[in-house]
């Protein structure tokens, strides 16, 4: 098998001694180095092909400036990815920079290792972006205008008892953690029912004081306290014959609950300082994501009103418990972007999705959301990457730009299932057999999609002197090893090998039992 053709870096500076000595650093690490002395010579490299890999490009040179350079450059390949060089680290220039696509920058008089360091990132990034080449949605977003997105089993579930309870004014208890939809699955209880042309209100209980949350559901009478300088229609009222969504009802204080009680036994409230009983037509759908049962206990919750508001429930699971489901809910996002034109980013990466199927999510959906808002907006391609993750996500599932690399003592979480591709959702959980020369208790799995298993190893095999096939049969035997909790009889069956031969290989390789 012929070697994979070494990454081309084209380096654009107008002074020879910094193209001469950058070009040796990135030789050492077998990249085909070209050189362009301008701008316009750089621009022109690129136009007439073929496109290289990764550009470094000067920001000061005389004739077309580097910034210049660089939006020529972008406008003729959006995808291209460049690492602007300057000796003047000013605000302006590094905004500029990244306004105009740069993928990073750097200063003179440069560290040879930052410079590698830079180029490995970069490179990374481009072959993530050659994998998300294929990528195709899973999901269409016009056909979920409600918002619930999701087709895992505990998601069925969901959909089964709002399509069963549209069909009454059943009052519904919806559960689950912030951030898992409990708003959104009250709003499609509310579309698909009868109530329909009536409105629909959120009310956020947690969010209004005590001394106001009153006046905000059952209206006041003009002079009923300070600063109340005119009527006010409660929340209530304008929701007759509609739905009123009360949200952290947990939070919600004692004295209004019994009003809230009384609006669900007799279908009538009355405006703060009024004496008149208005009668209205209401379905209440409540919502918390605290213990009302221990609250009852505590007496902190009426019994009677959680009896009365706990007639079907709804328990809305974490996104964490539904992985299976990110694929889909990313797609949502994005195209919803799309449309909107908040960002031009329609495709994700198999490495940065693997890398989100293993992250725990406590923010749940919203926080995935943001995520991908956050993450499309500052995308320099047309997919997000992994390089494009917050770091802070990244470093809690021990990844890096680079690399979805990590380790994890429990289960494997679910199959992400991705343009028709089985992409593994997590990190492989560490081996019971380790390296001798390593640490007993294991080391680290490498997390890799299906579709960029083989740019993977190519990368890999570059830093470490491991022949292939010695890389595949140690990574085979030890994963086998295991899943079958170590047993060799198991193992040996399973690899089609006698169990004396896979005694063998095991000393061969330098494992050992943890």
């Amino acid at each position: 098998m012929s070697e994979p053709k070494a990454p081309t870096i084209l380096v654009i500076d107008d002074d020879a001694e910094v193209r001469y000595s950058l070009g040796r650093v990135l030789s050492s690490k077998k990249y085909q180095v070209l050189e362009a002395g301008s701008g316009e010579a750089g621009v022109a490299a690129v136009k007439k092909g073929p496109v290289p890999d990764l550009i470094f490009l000067d920001v000061r040179m005389g004739g077309m400036s580097g910034l210049e350079a660089l939006q020529h450059i972008r406008s003729a390949n959006p995808k291209q990815l460049v690492i602007l060089m300057t000796a003047f680290g000013t605000a302006q220039t590094a905004i500029e920079a990244m306004k105009y696509g740069a993928f990073d920058y750097i200063m003179k008089p440069f560290d040879p290792a930052k410079v590698l360091t830079l180029a490995e990132n970069a490179l990374q990034a481009h072959a993530d972006m050659r994998s998300a080449g294929d990528y195709k949605p899973t999901i269409n977003a016009d056909d979920y205008r409600e918002g619930i997105v999701g087709a895992s089993p505990v998601m069925q579930e969901v959909f089964k008892v709002i399509g069963q309870v549209t069909a009454s004014d059943v009052t519904v208890m919806i559960t689950g953690e912030s951030g898992t939809g409990k708003e959104l699955v009250a709003r499609s209880i509310w579309k698909h029912s009868h109530r329909a042309k009536g409105n629909f209100i959120a009310v956020n209980c947690a969010a209004i004081p005590d001394n106001l949350i009153e006046s905000e559901l059952f209206g006041h009478e003009k002079g009923s306290f300070t600063g109340a300088t005119n009527q006010r229609i409660g929340k209530f009222e304008l929701c007759d014959r509609g739905t009123i969504f009360l949200d952290e009802i947990g939070d919600m204080a004692l004295a209004t609950q019994t009003k809230i009680l009384r609006v669900l036994q007799q279908g009538e409230i009355q405006r703060v300082g009024g004496t008149d009983t208005i009668k209205v037509d209401v379905r209440i759908i409540a919502a918390t994501n605290k213990d009302l049962e221990a609250m009852v206990k505590a007496k902190t919750f009426r019994e009677d009103l959680y009896y009365r508001l706990n007639v079907v429930r709804i328990k809305m699971p974490p996104l964490r418990d539904r992985r299976d489901d990110i694929p889909q809910i990313v797609d949502f996002c994005l195209q919803n972007l799309v449309k909107q034109k908040k960002a031009r980013v329609a495709k994700v990466s198999p490495e940065a999705l693997a890398v989100l199927a293993r992250y725990d999510w406590p923010g749940n959906v919203r926080e995935l959301e943001n995520l991908v808002y956050r993450s499309a907006v500052i995308a320099q391609g047309d997919a997000i990457l992994v390089k494009d993750i917050p770091a802070e996500v990244l470093a809690s599932v021990g990844a890096s730009p680079l690399h979805a690399v990590a380790t994890n003592g429990g289960s494997t979480p679910p199959i992400a299932t991705v343009s028709g591709s089985t992409v593994p959702s997590a990190v492989v959980p560490e081996p019971v057999f380790a390296p001798a020369t390593g640490s007993l208790a294991g080391s680290s799995a490498v997390a890799y999609t299906v579709a960029g298993a083989l740019d993977f190893l190519q990368v890999e095999l570059s830093k470490e002197p491991e022949p292939l096939l010695e890389r595949l049969e140690r990574e085979m035997i030890v994963r086998t090893l295991r899943q079958l909790e170590g047993n060799l009889a198991r193992t040996a069956e399973r690899l089609g090998m006698t169990r004396a031969t896979l005694r063998k290989r095991v000393d061969e390789l330098g494992l050992q039992q943890s």
